[in-house]
């Protein structure tokens, strides 16, 4: 058995499309017995009716960096927390504070707050029917259900990676955040792409199979290097050196090796 785990912004998702070639090619790898998910910084609520939109069909999802990992039913499998102490002291950091949405992932719904011009929280929310609260800054610490991840937006790549930058600096024993071209992911220390894939597999019983894992960002490298994984052709030059090969699609990669 073969488990394949794709990334989905820039990698399954590209120039705001699911291509009907990648999607066919997902049914014909999972019809030949081999296993496919998502591994996205996405949260599971606005991931799964974007695949049910592009008919696509998997086995297990690991949304917010791998901190929810699910079966094809969306029964959550394993689940990580951010200490709602560490949330709301992150959320005081100058630069965090340039963010224009403090977006924050539970299983079942996305806590917004901070929301300012240029956030795409919302708007995709409501475009795909993804449940979202507003709650205010002060909520942070006592929200009523664990935070996998706390992600962020700017309006350059740069900013992002600065404010990445500060966050490790100040609570890296913590946490861990992921500059992702304009947005910022912070998860639990530990918890990234590789882990989501081993975690995966041992949720599902799956330990032994071939692993081809293909991303096209920072946030991805856990688990293309864990895994000798690959990248798309758009990737920047510095992930196509991390990979073993670019592929033009998810689609291509997974008929090649089949």
């Amino acid at each position: 058995m073969k488990f394949a785990a794709s990334d989905f912004d820039g990698t399954l998702f590209r120039n705001d499309t699911i291509t009907e070639e990648d999607a066919a090619a997902i049914r014909a790898w999972r019809k030949a017995g081999h296993k496919f998910g998502v591994v996205s910084g996405r949260d599971y609520g606005i991931l799964v009716p974007m695949l049910i939109h592009y008919k696509v069909t998997y086995d297990y999802l690991a949304t917010n960096n791998g901190g929810l990992i699910t079966d094809a039913d969306g029964t959550p499998l394993f689940e990580s927390e951010i200490a709602p102490e560490t949330l709301a002291a992150i959320a005081k950091l100058p630069l965090v504070q340039k963010s224009f949405h403090y977006a924050l992932a539970a299983a079942g719904v996305t806590y917004l707050c901070h929301e300012g011009e240029g956030s795409w929280q919302r708007p995709e929310a409501t475009e795909w029917g993804a449940p979202i609260q507003t709650v205010k800054e002060e909520d942070l610490s006592h929200l009523p259900k664990k935070v996998h991840q706390f992600a962020l937006g700017y309006t350059t790549p740069e900013a992002s990676a600065a404010t990445a930058e500060e966050i490790n600096a100040h609570f890296g024993t913590e946490v861990h955040a992921f500059p992702n071209r304009c947005a910022l992911d912070i998860v639990p220390l530990g918890i990234h792409k590789e882990q989501a894939i081993a975690g995966a597999l041992k949720c599902m019983k799956w330990e032994g199979a071939e692993i081809y894992a293909i991303g096209d960002e920072v946030n991805d490298l856990p688990m293309i290097e864990a895994y000798n994984g690959f990248t798309v052709d758009t990737a920047r030059d510095e992930i196509k050196a991390k990979a073993r090969r670019a592929y033009k699609s998810v689609g291509a990669m997974l008929l090649d090796n089949m």
